[in-house]
């Protein structure tokens, strides 16, 4: 039987971890997933020892940027990002496993909002700084699409929120929220920008799923604007994940 996993802390309900499993039991793969909690990144070499038979890794916060110094390579997209969600085992010289790291989320990302875009989306907004926005940065980028970053406070190589004016809220035509702003169960938050600026013009992109459909969200739509949520990308990058493990990516 393979076996994959997902490492990371505290792991708490597991998409990953219910969506494989499902996959593996409708399509009748020899093949289980794993949660692997473990408290420090050093604990990961433990993961490695006691399972062989492991074939594939995701890696999920806070050890995206952590698993990189254990792993043999990047793909060129994990490299530039510099993050890591997705393992692949493979089998090299004299049946030496080789740990190379890739990044799904721009896969899932680029994939979910590419068919939004129009040709007045040229420039976009990405609120918040942590690790998902890098990846979002880069998968716009792959697009074509110029992007800034807002941080609520000042720091090199980003505006912030209190720096939006009405003219660039007229530039910037795509706003994607990276920020845990709006996630159940705080449903009456959202980032602080100037909604009364949004138009039928702007595309709204929120990777939280739950709820449905955010305040960020709800905001944007009574100004006309189009909004997504993060449900597509989430499953477009486990997509992605299977594609790499299986060398059809």
């Amino acid at each position: 039987m393979q076996k994959y996993g997902l490492i990371g802390y505290p792991l708490g309900h597991s998409f990953s971890k219910n969506f494989f499993n499902q996959k593996f039991e409708s399509e009748h793969i020899d093949a289980q997933y794993i949660n692997f909690e473990i408290p420090s990144i050093k604990d990961f070499k433990d993961v490695l020892k006691f399972n062989p038979e492991l074939h594939g890794l995701n890696v999920t916060i806070p050890y995206k940027e952590q698993v990189i110094p254990y792993l043999d390579d990047l793909d060129e997209d994990a490299r530039l990002i510099g993050a890591v969600n997705v393992i692949k085992f493979a089998r090299g010289f004299l049946g030496k496993t080789k740990l190379i790291g890739y990044n799904s989320d721009v896969i899932g990302f680029r994939r979910s909002i590419e068919p939004l875009l129009t040709p007045s989306h040229r420039r976009a907004l990405i609120l918040g700084t942590g690790g998902a926005s890098k990846a979002v940065f880069h998968g716009l980028k792959q697009l074509g699409v110029e992007s800034t970053f807002v941080s609520r406070t000042a720091k090199e190589g980003c505006i912030t929120y209190a720096d939006l004016t009405r003219e660039m809220m007229d530039r910037y035509t795509v706003i994607v929220n990276t920020t845990p702003l709006g996630m159940f169960p705080n449903v009456d938050s959202c980032p602080d920008i100037p909604y009364e600026w949004l138009t039928p013009n702007h595309l709204l992109y929120d990777l939280l799923y739950n709820p449905d459909e955010t305040l960020f969200m709800r905001r944007g739509k009574e100004r006309g604007a189009v909004v997504k949520n993060g449900l597509e990308m989430l499953l477009l990058q486990a997509f992605a994940a299977w594609e790499i493990w299986n060398d059809k990516k």
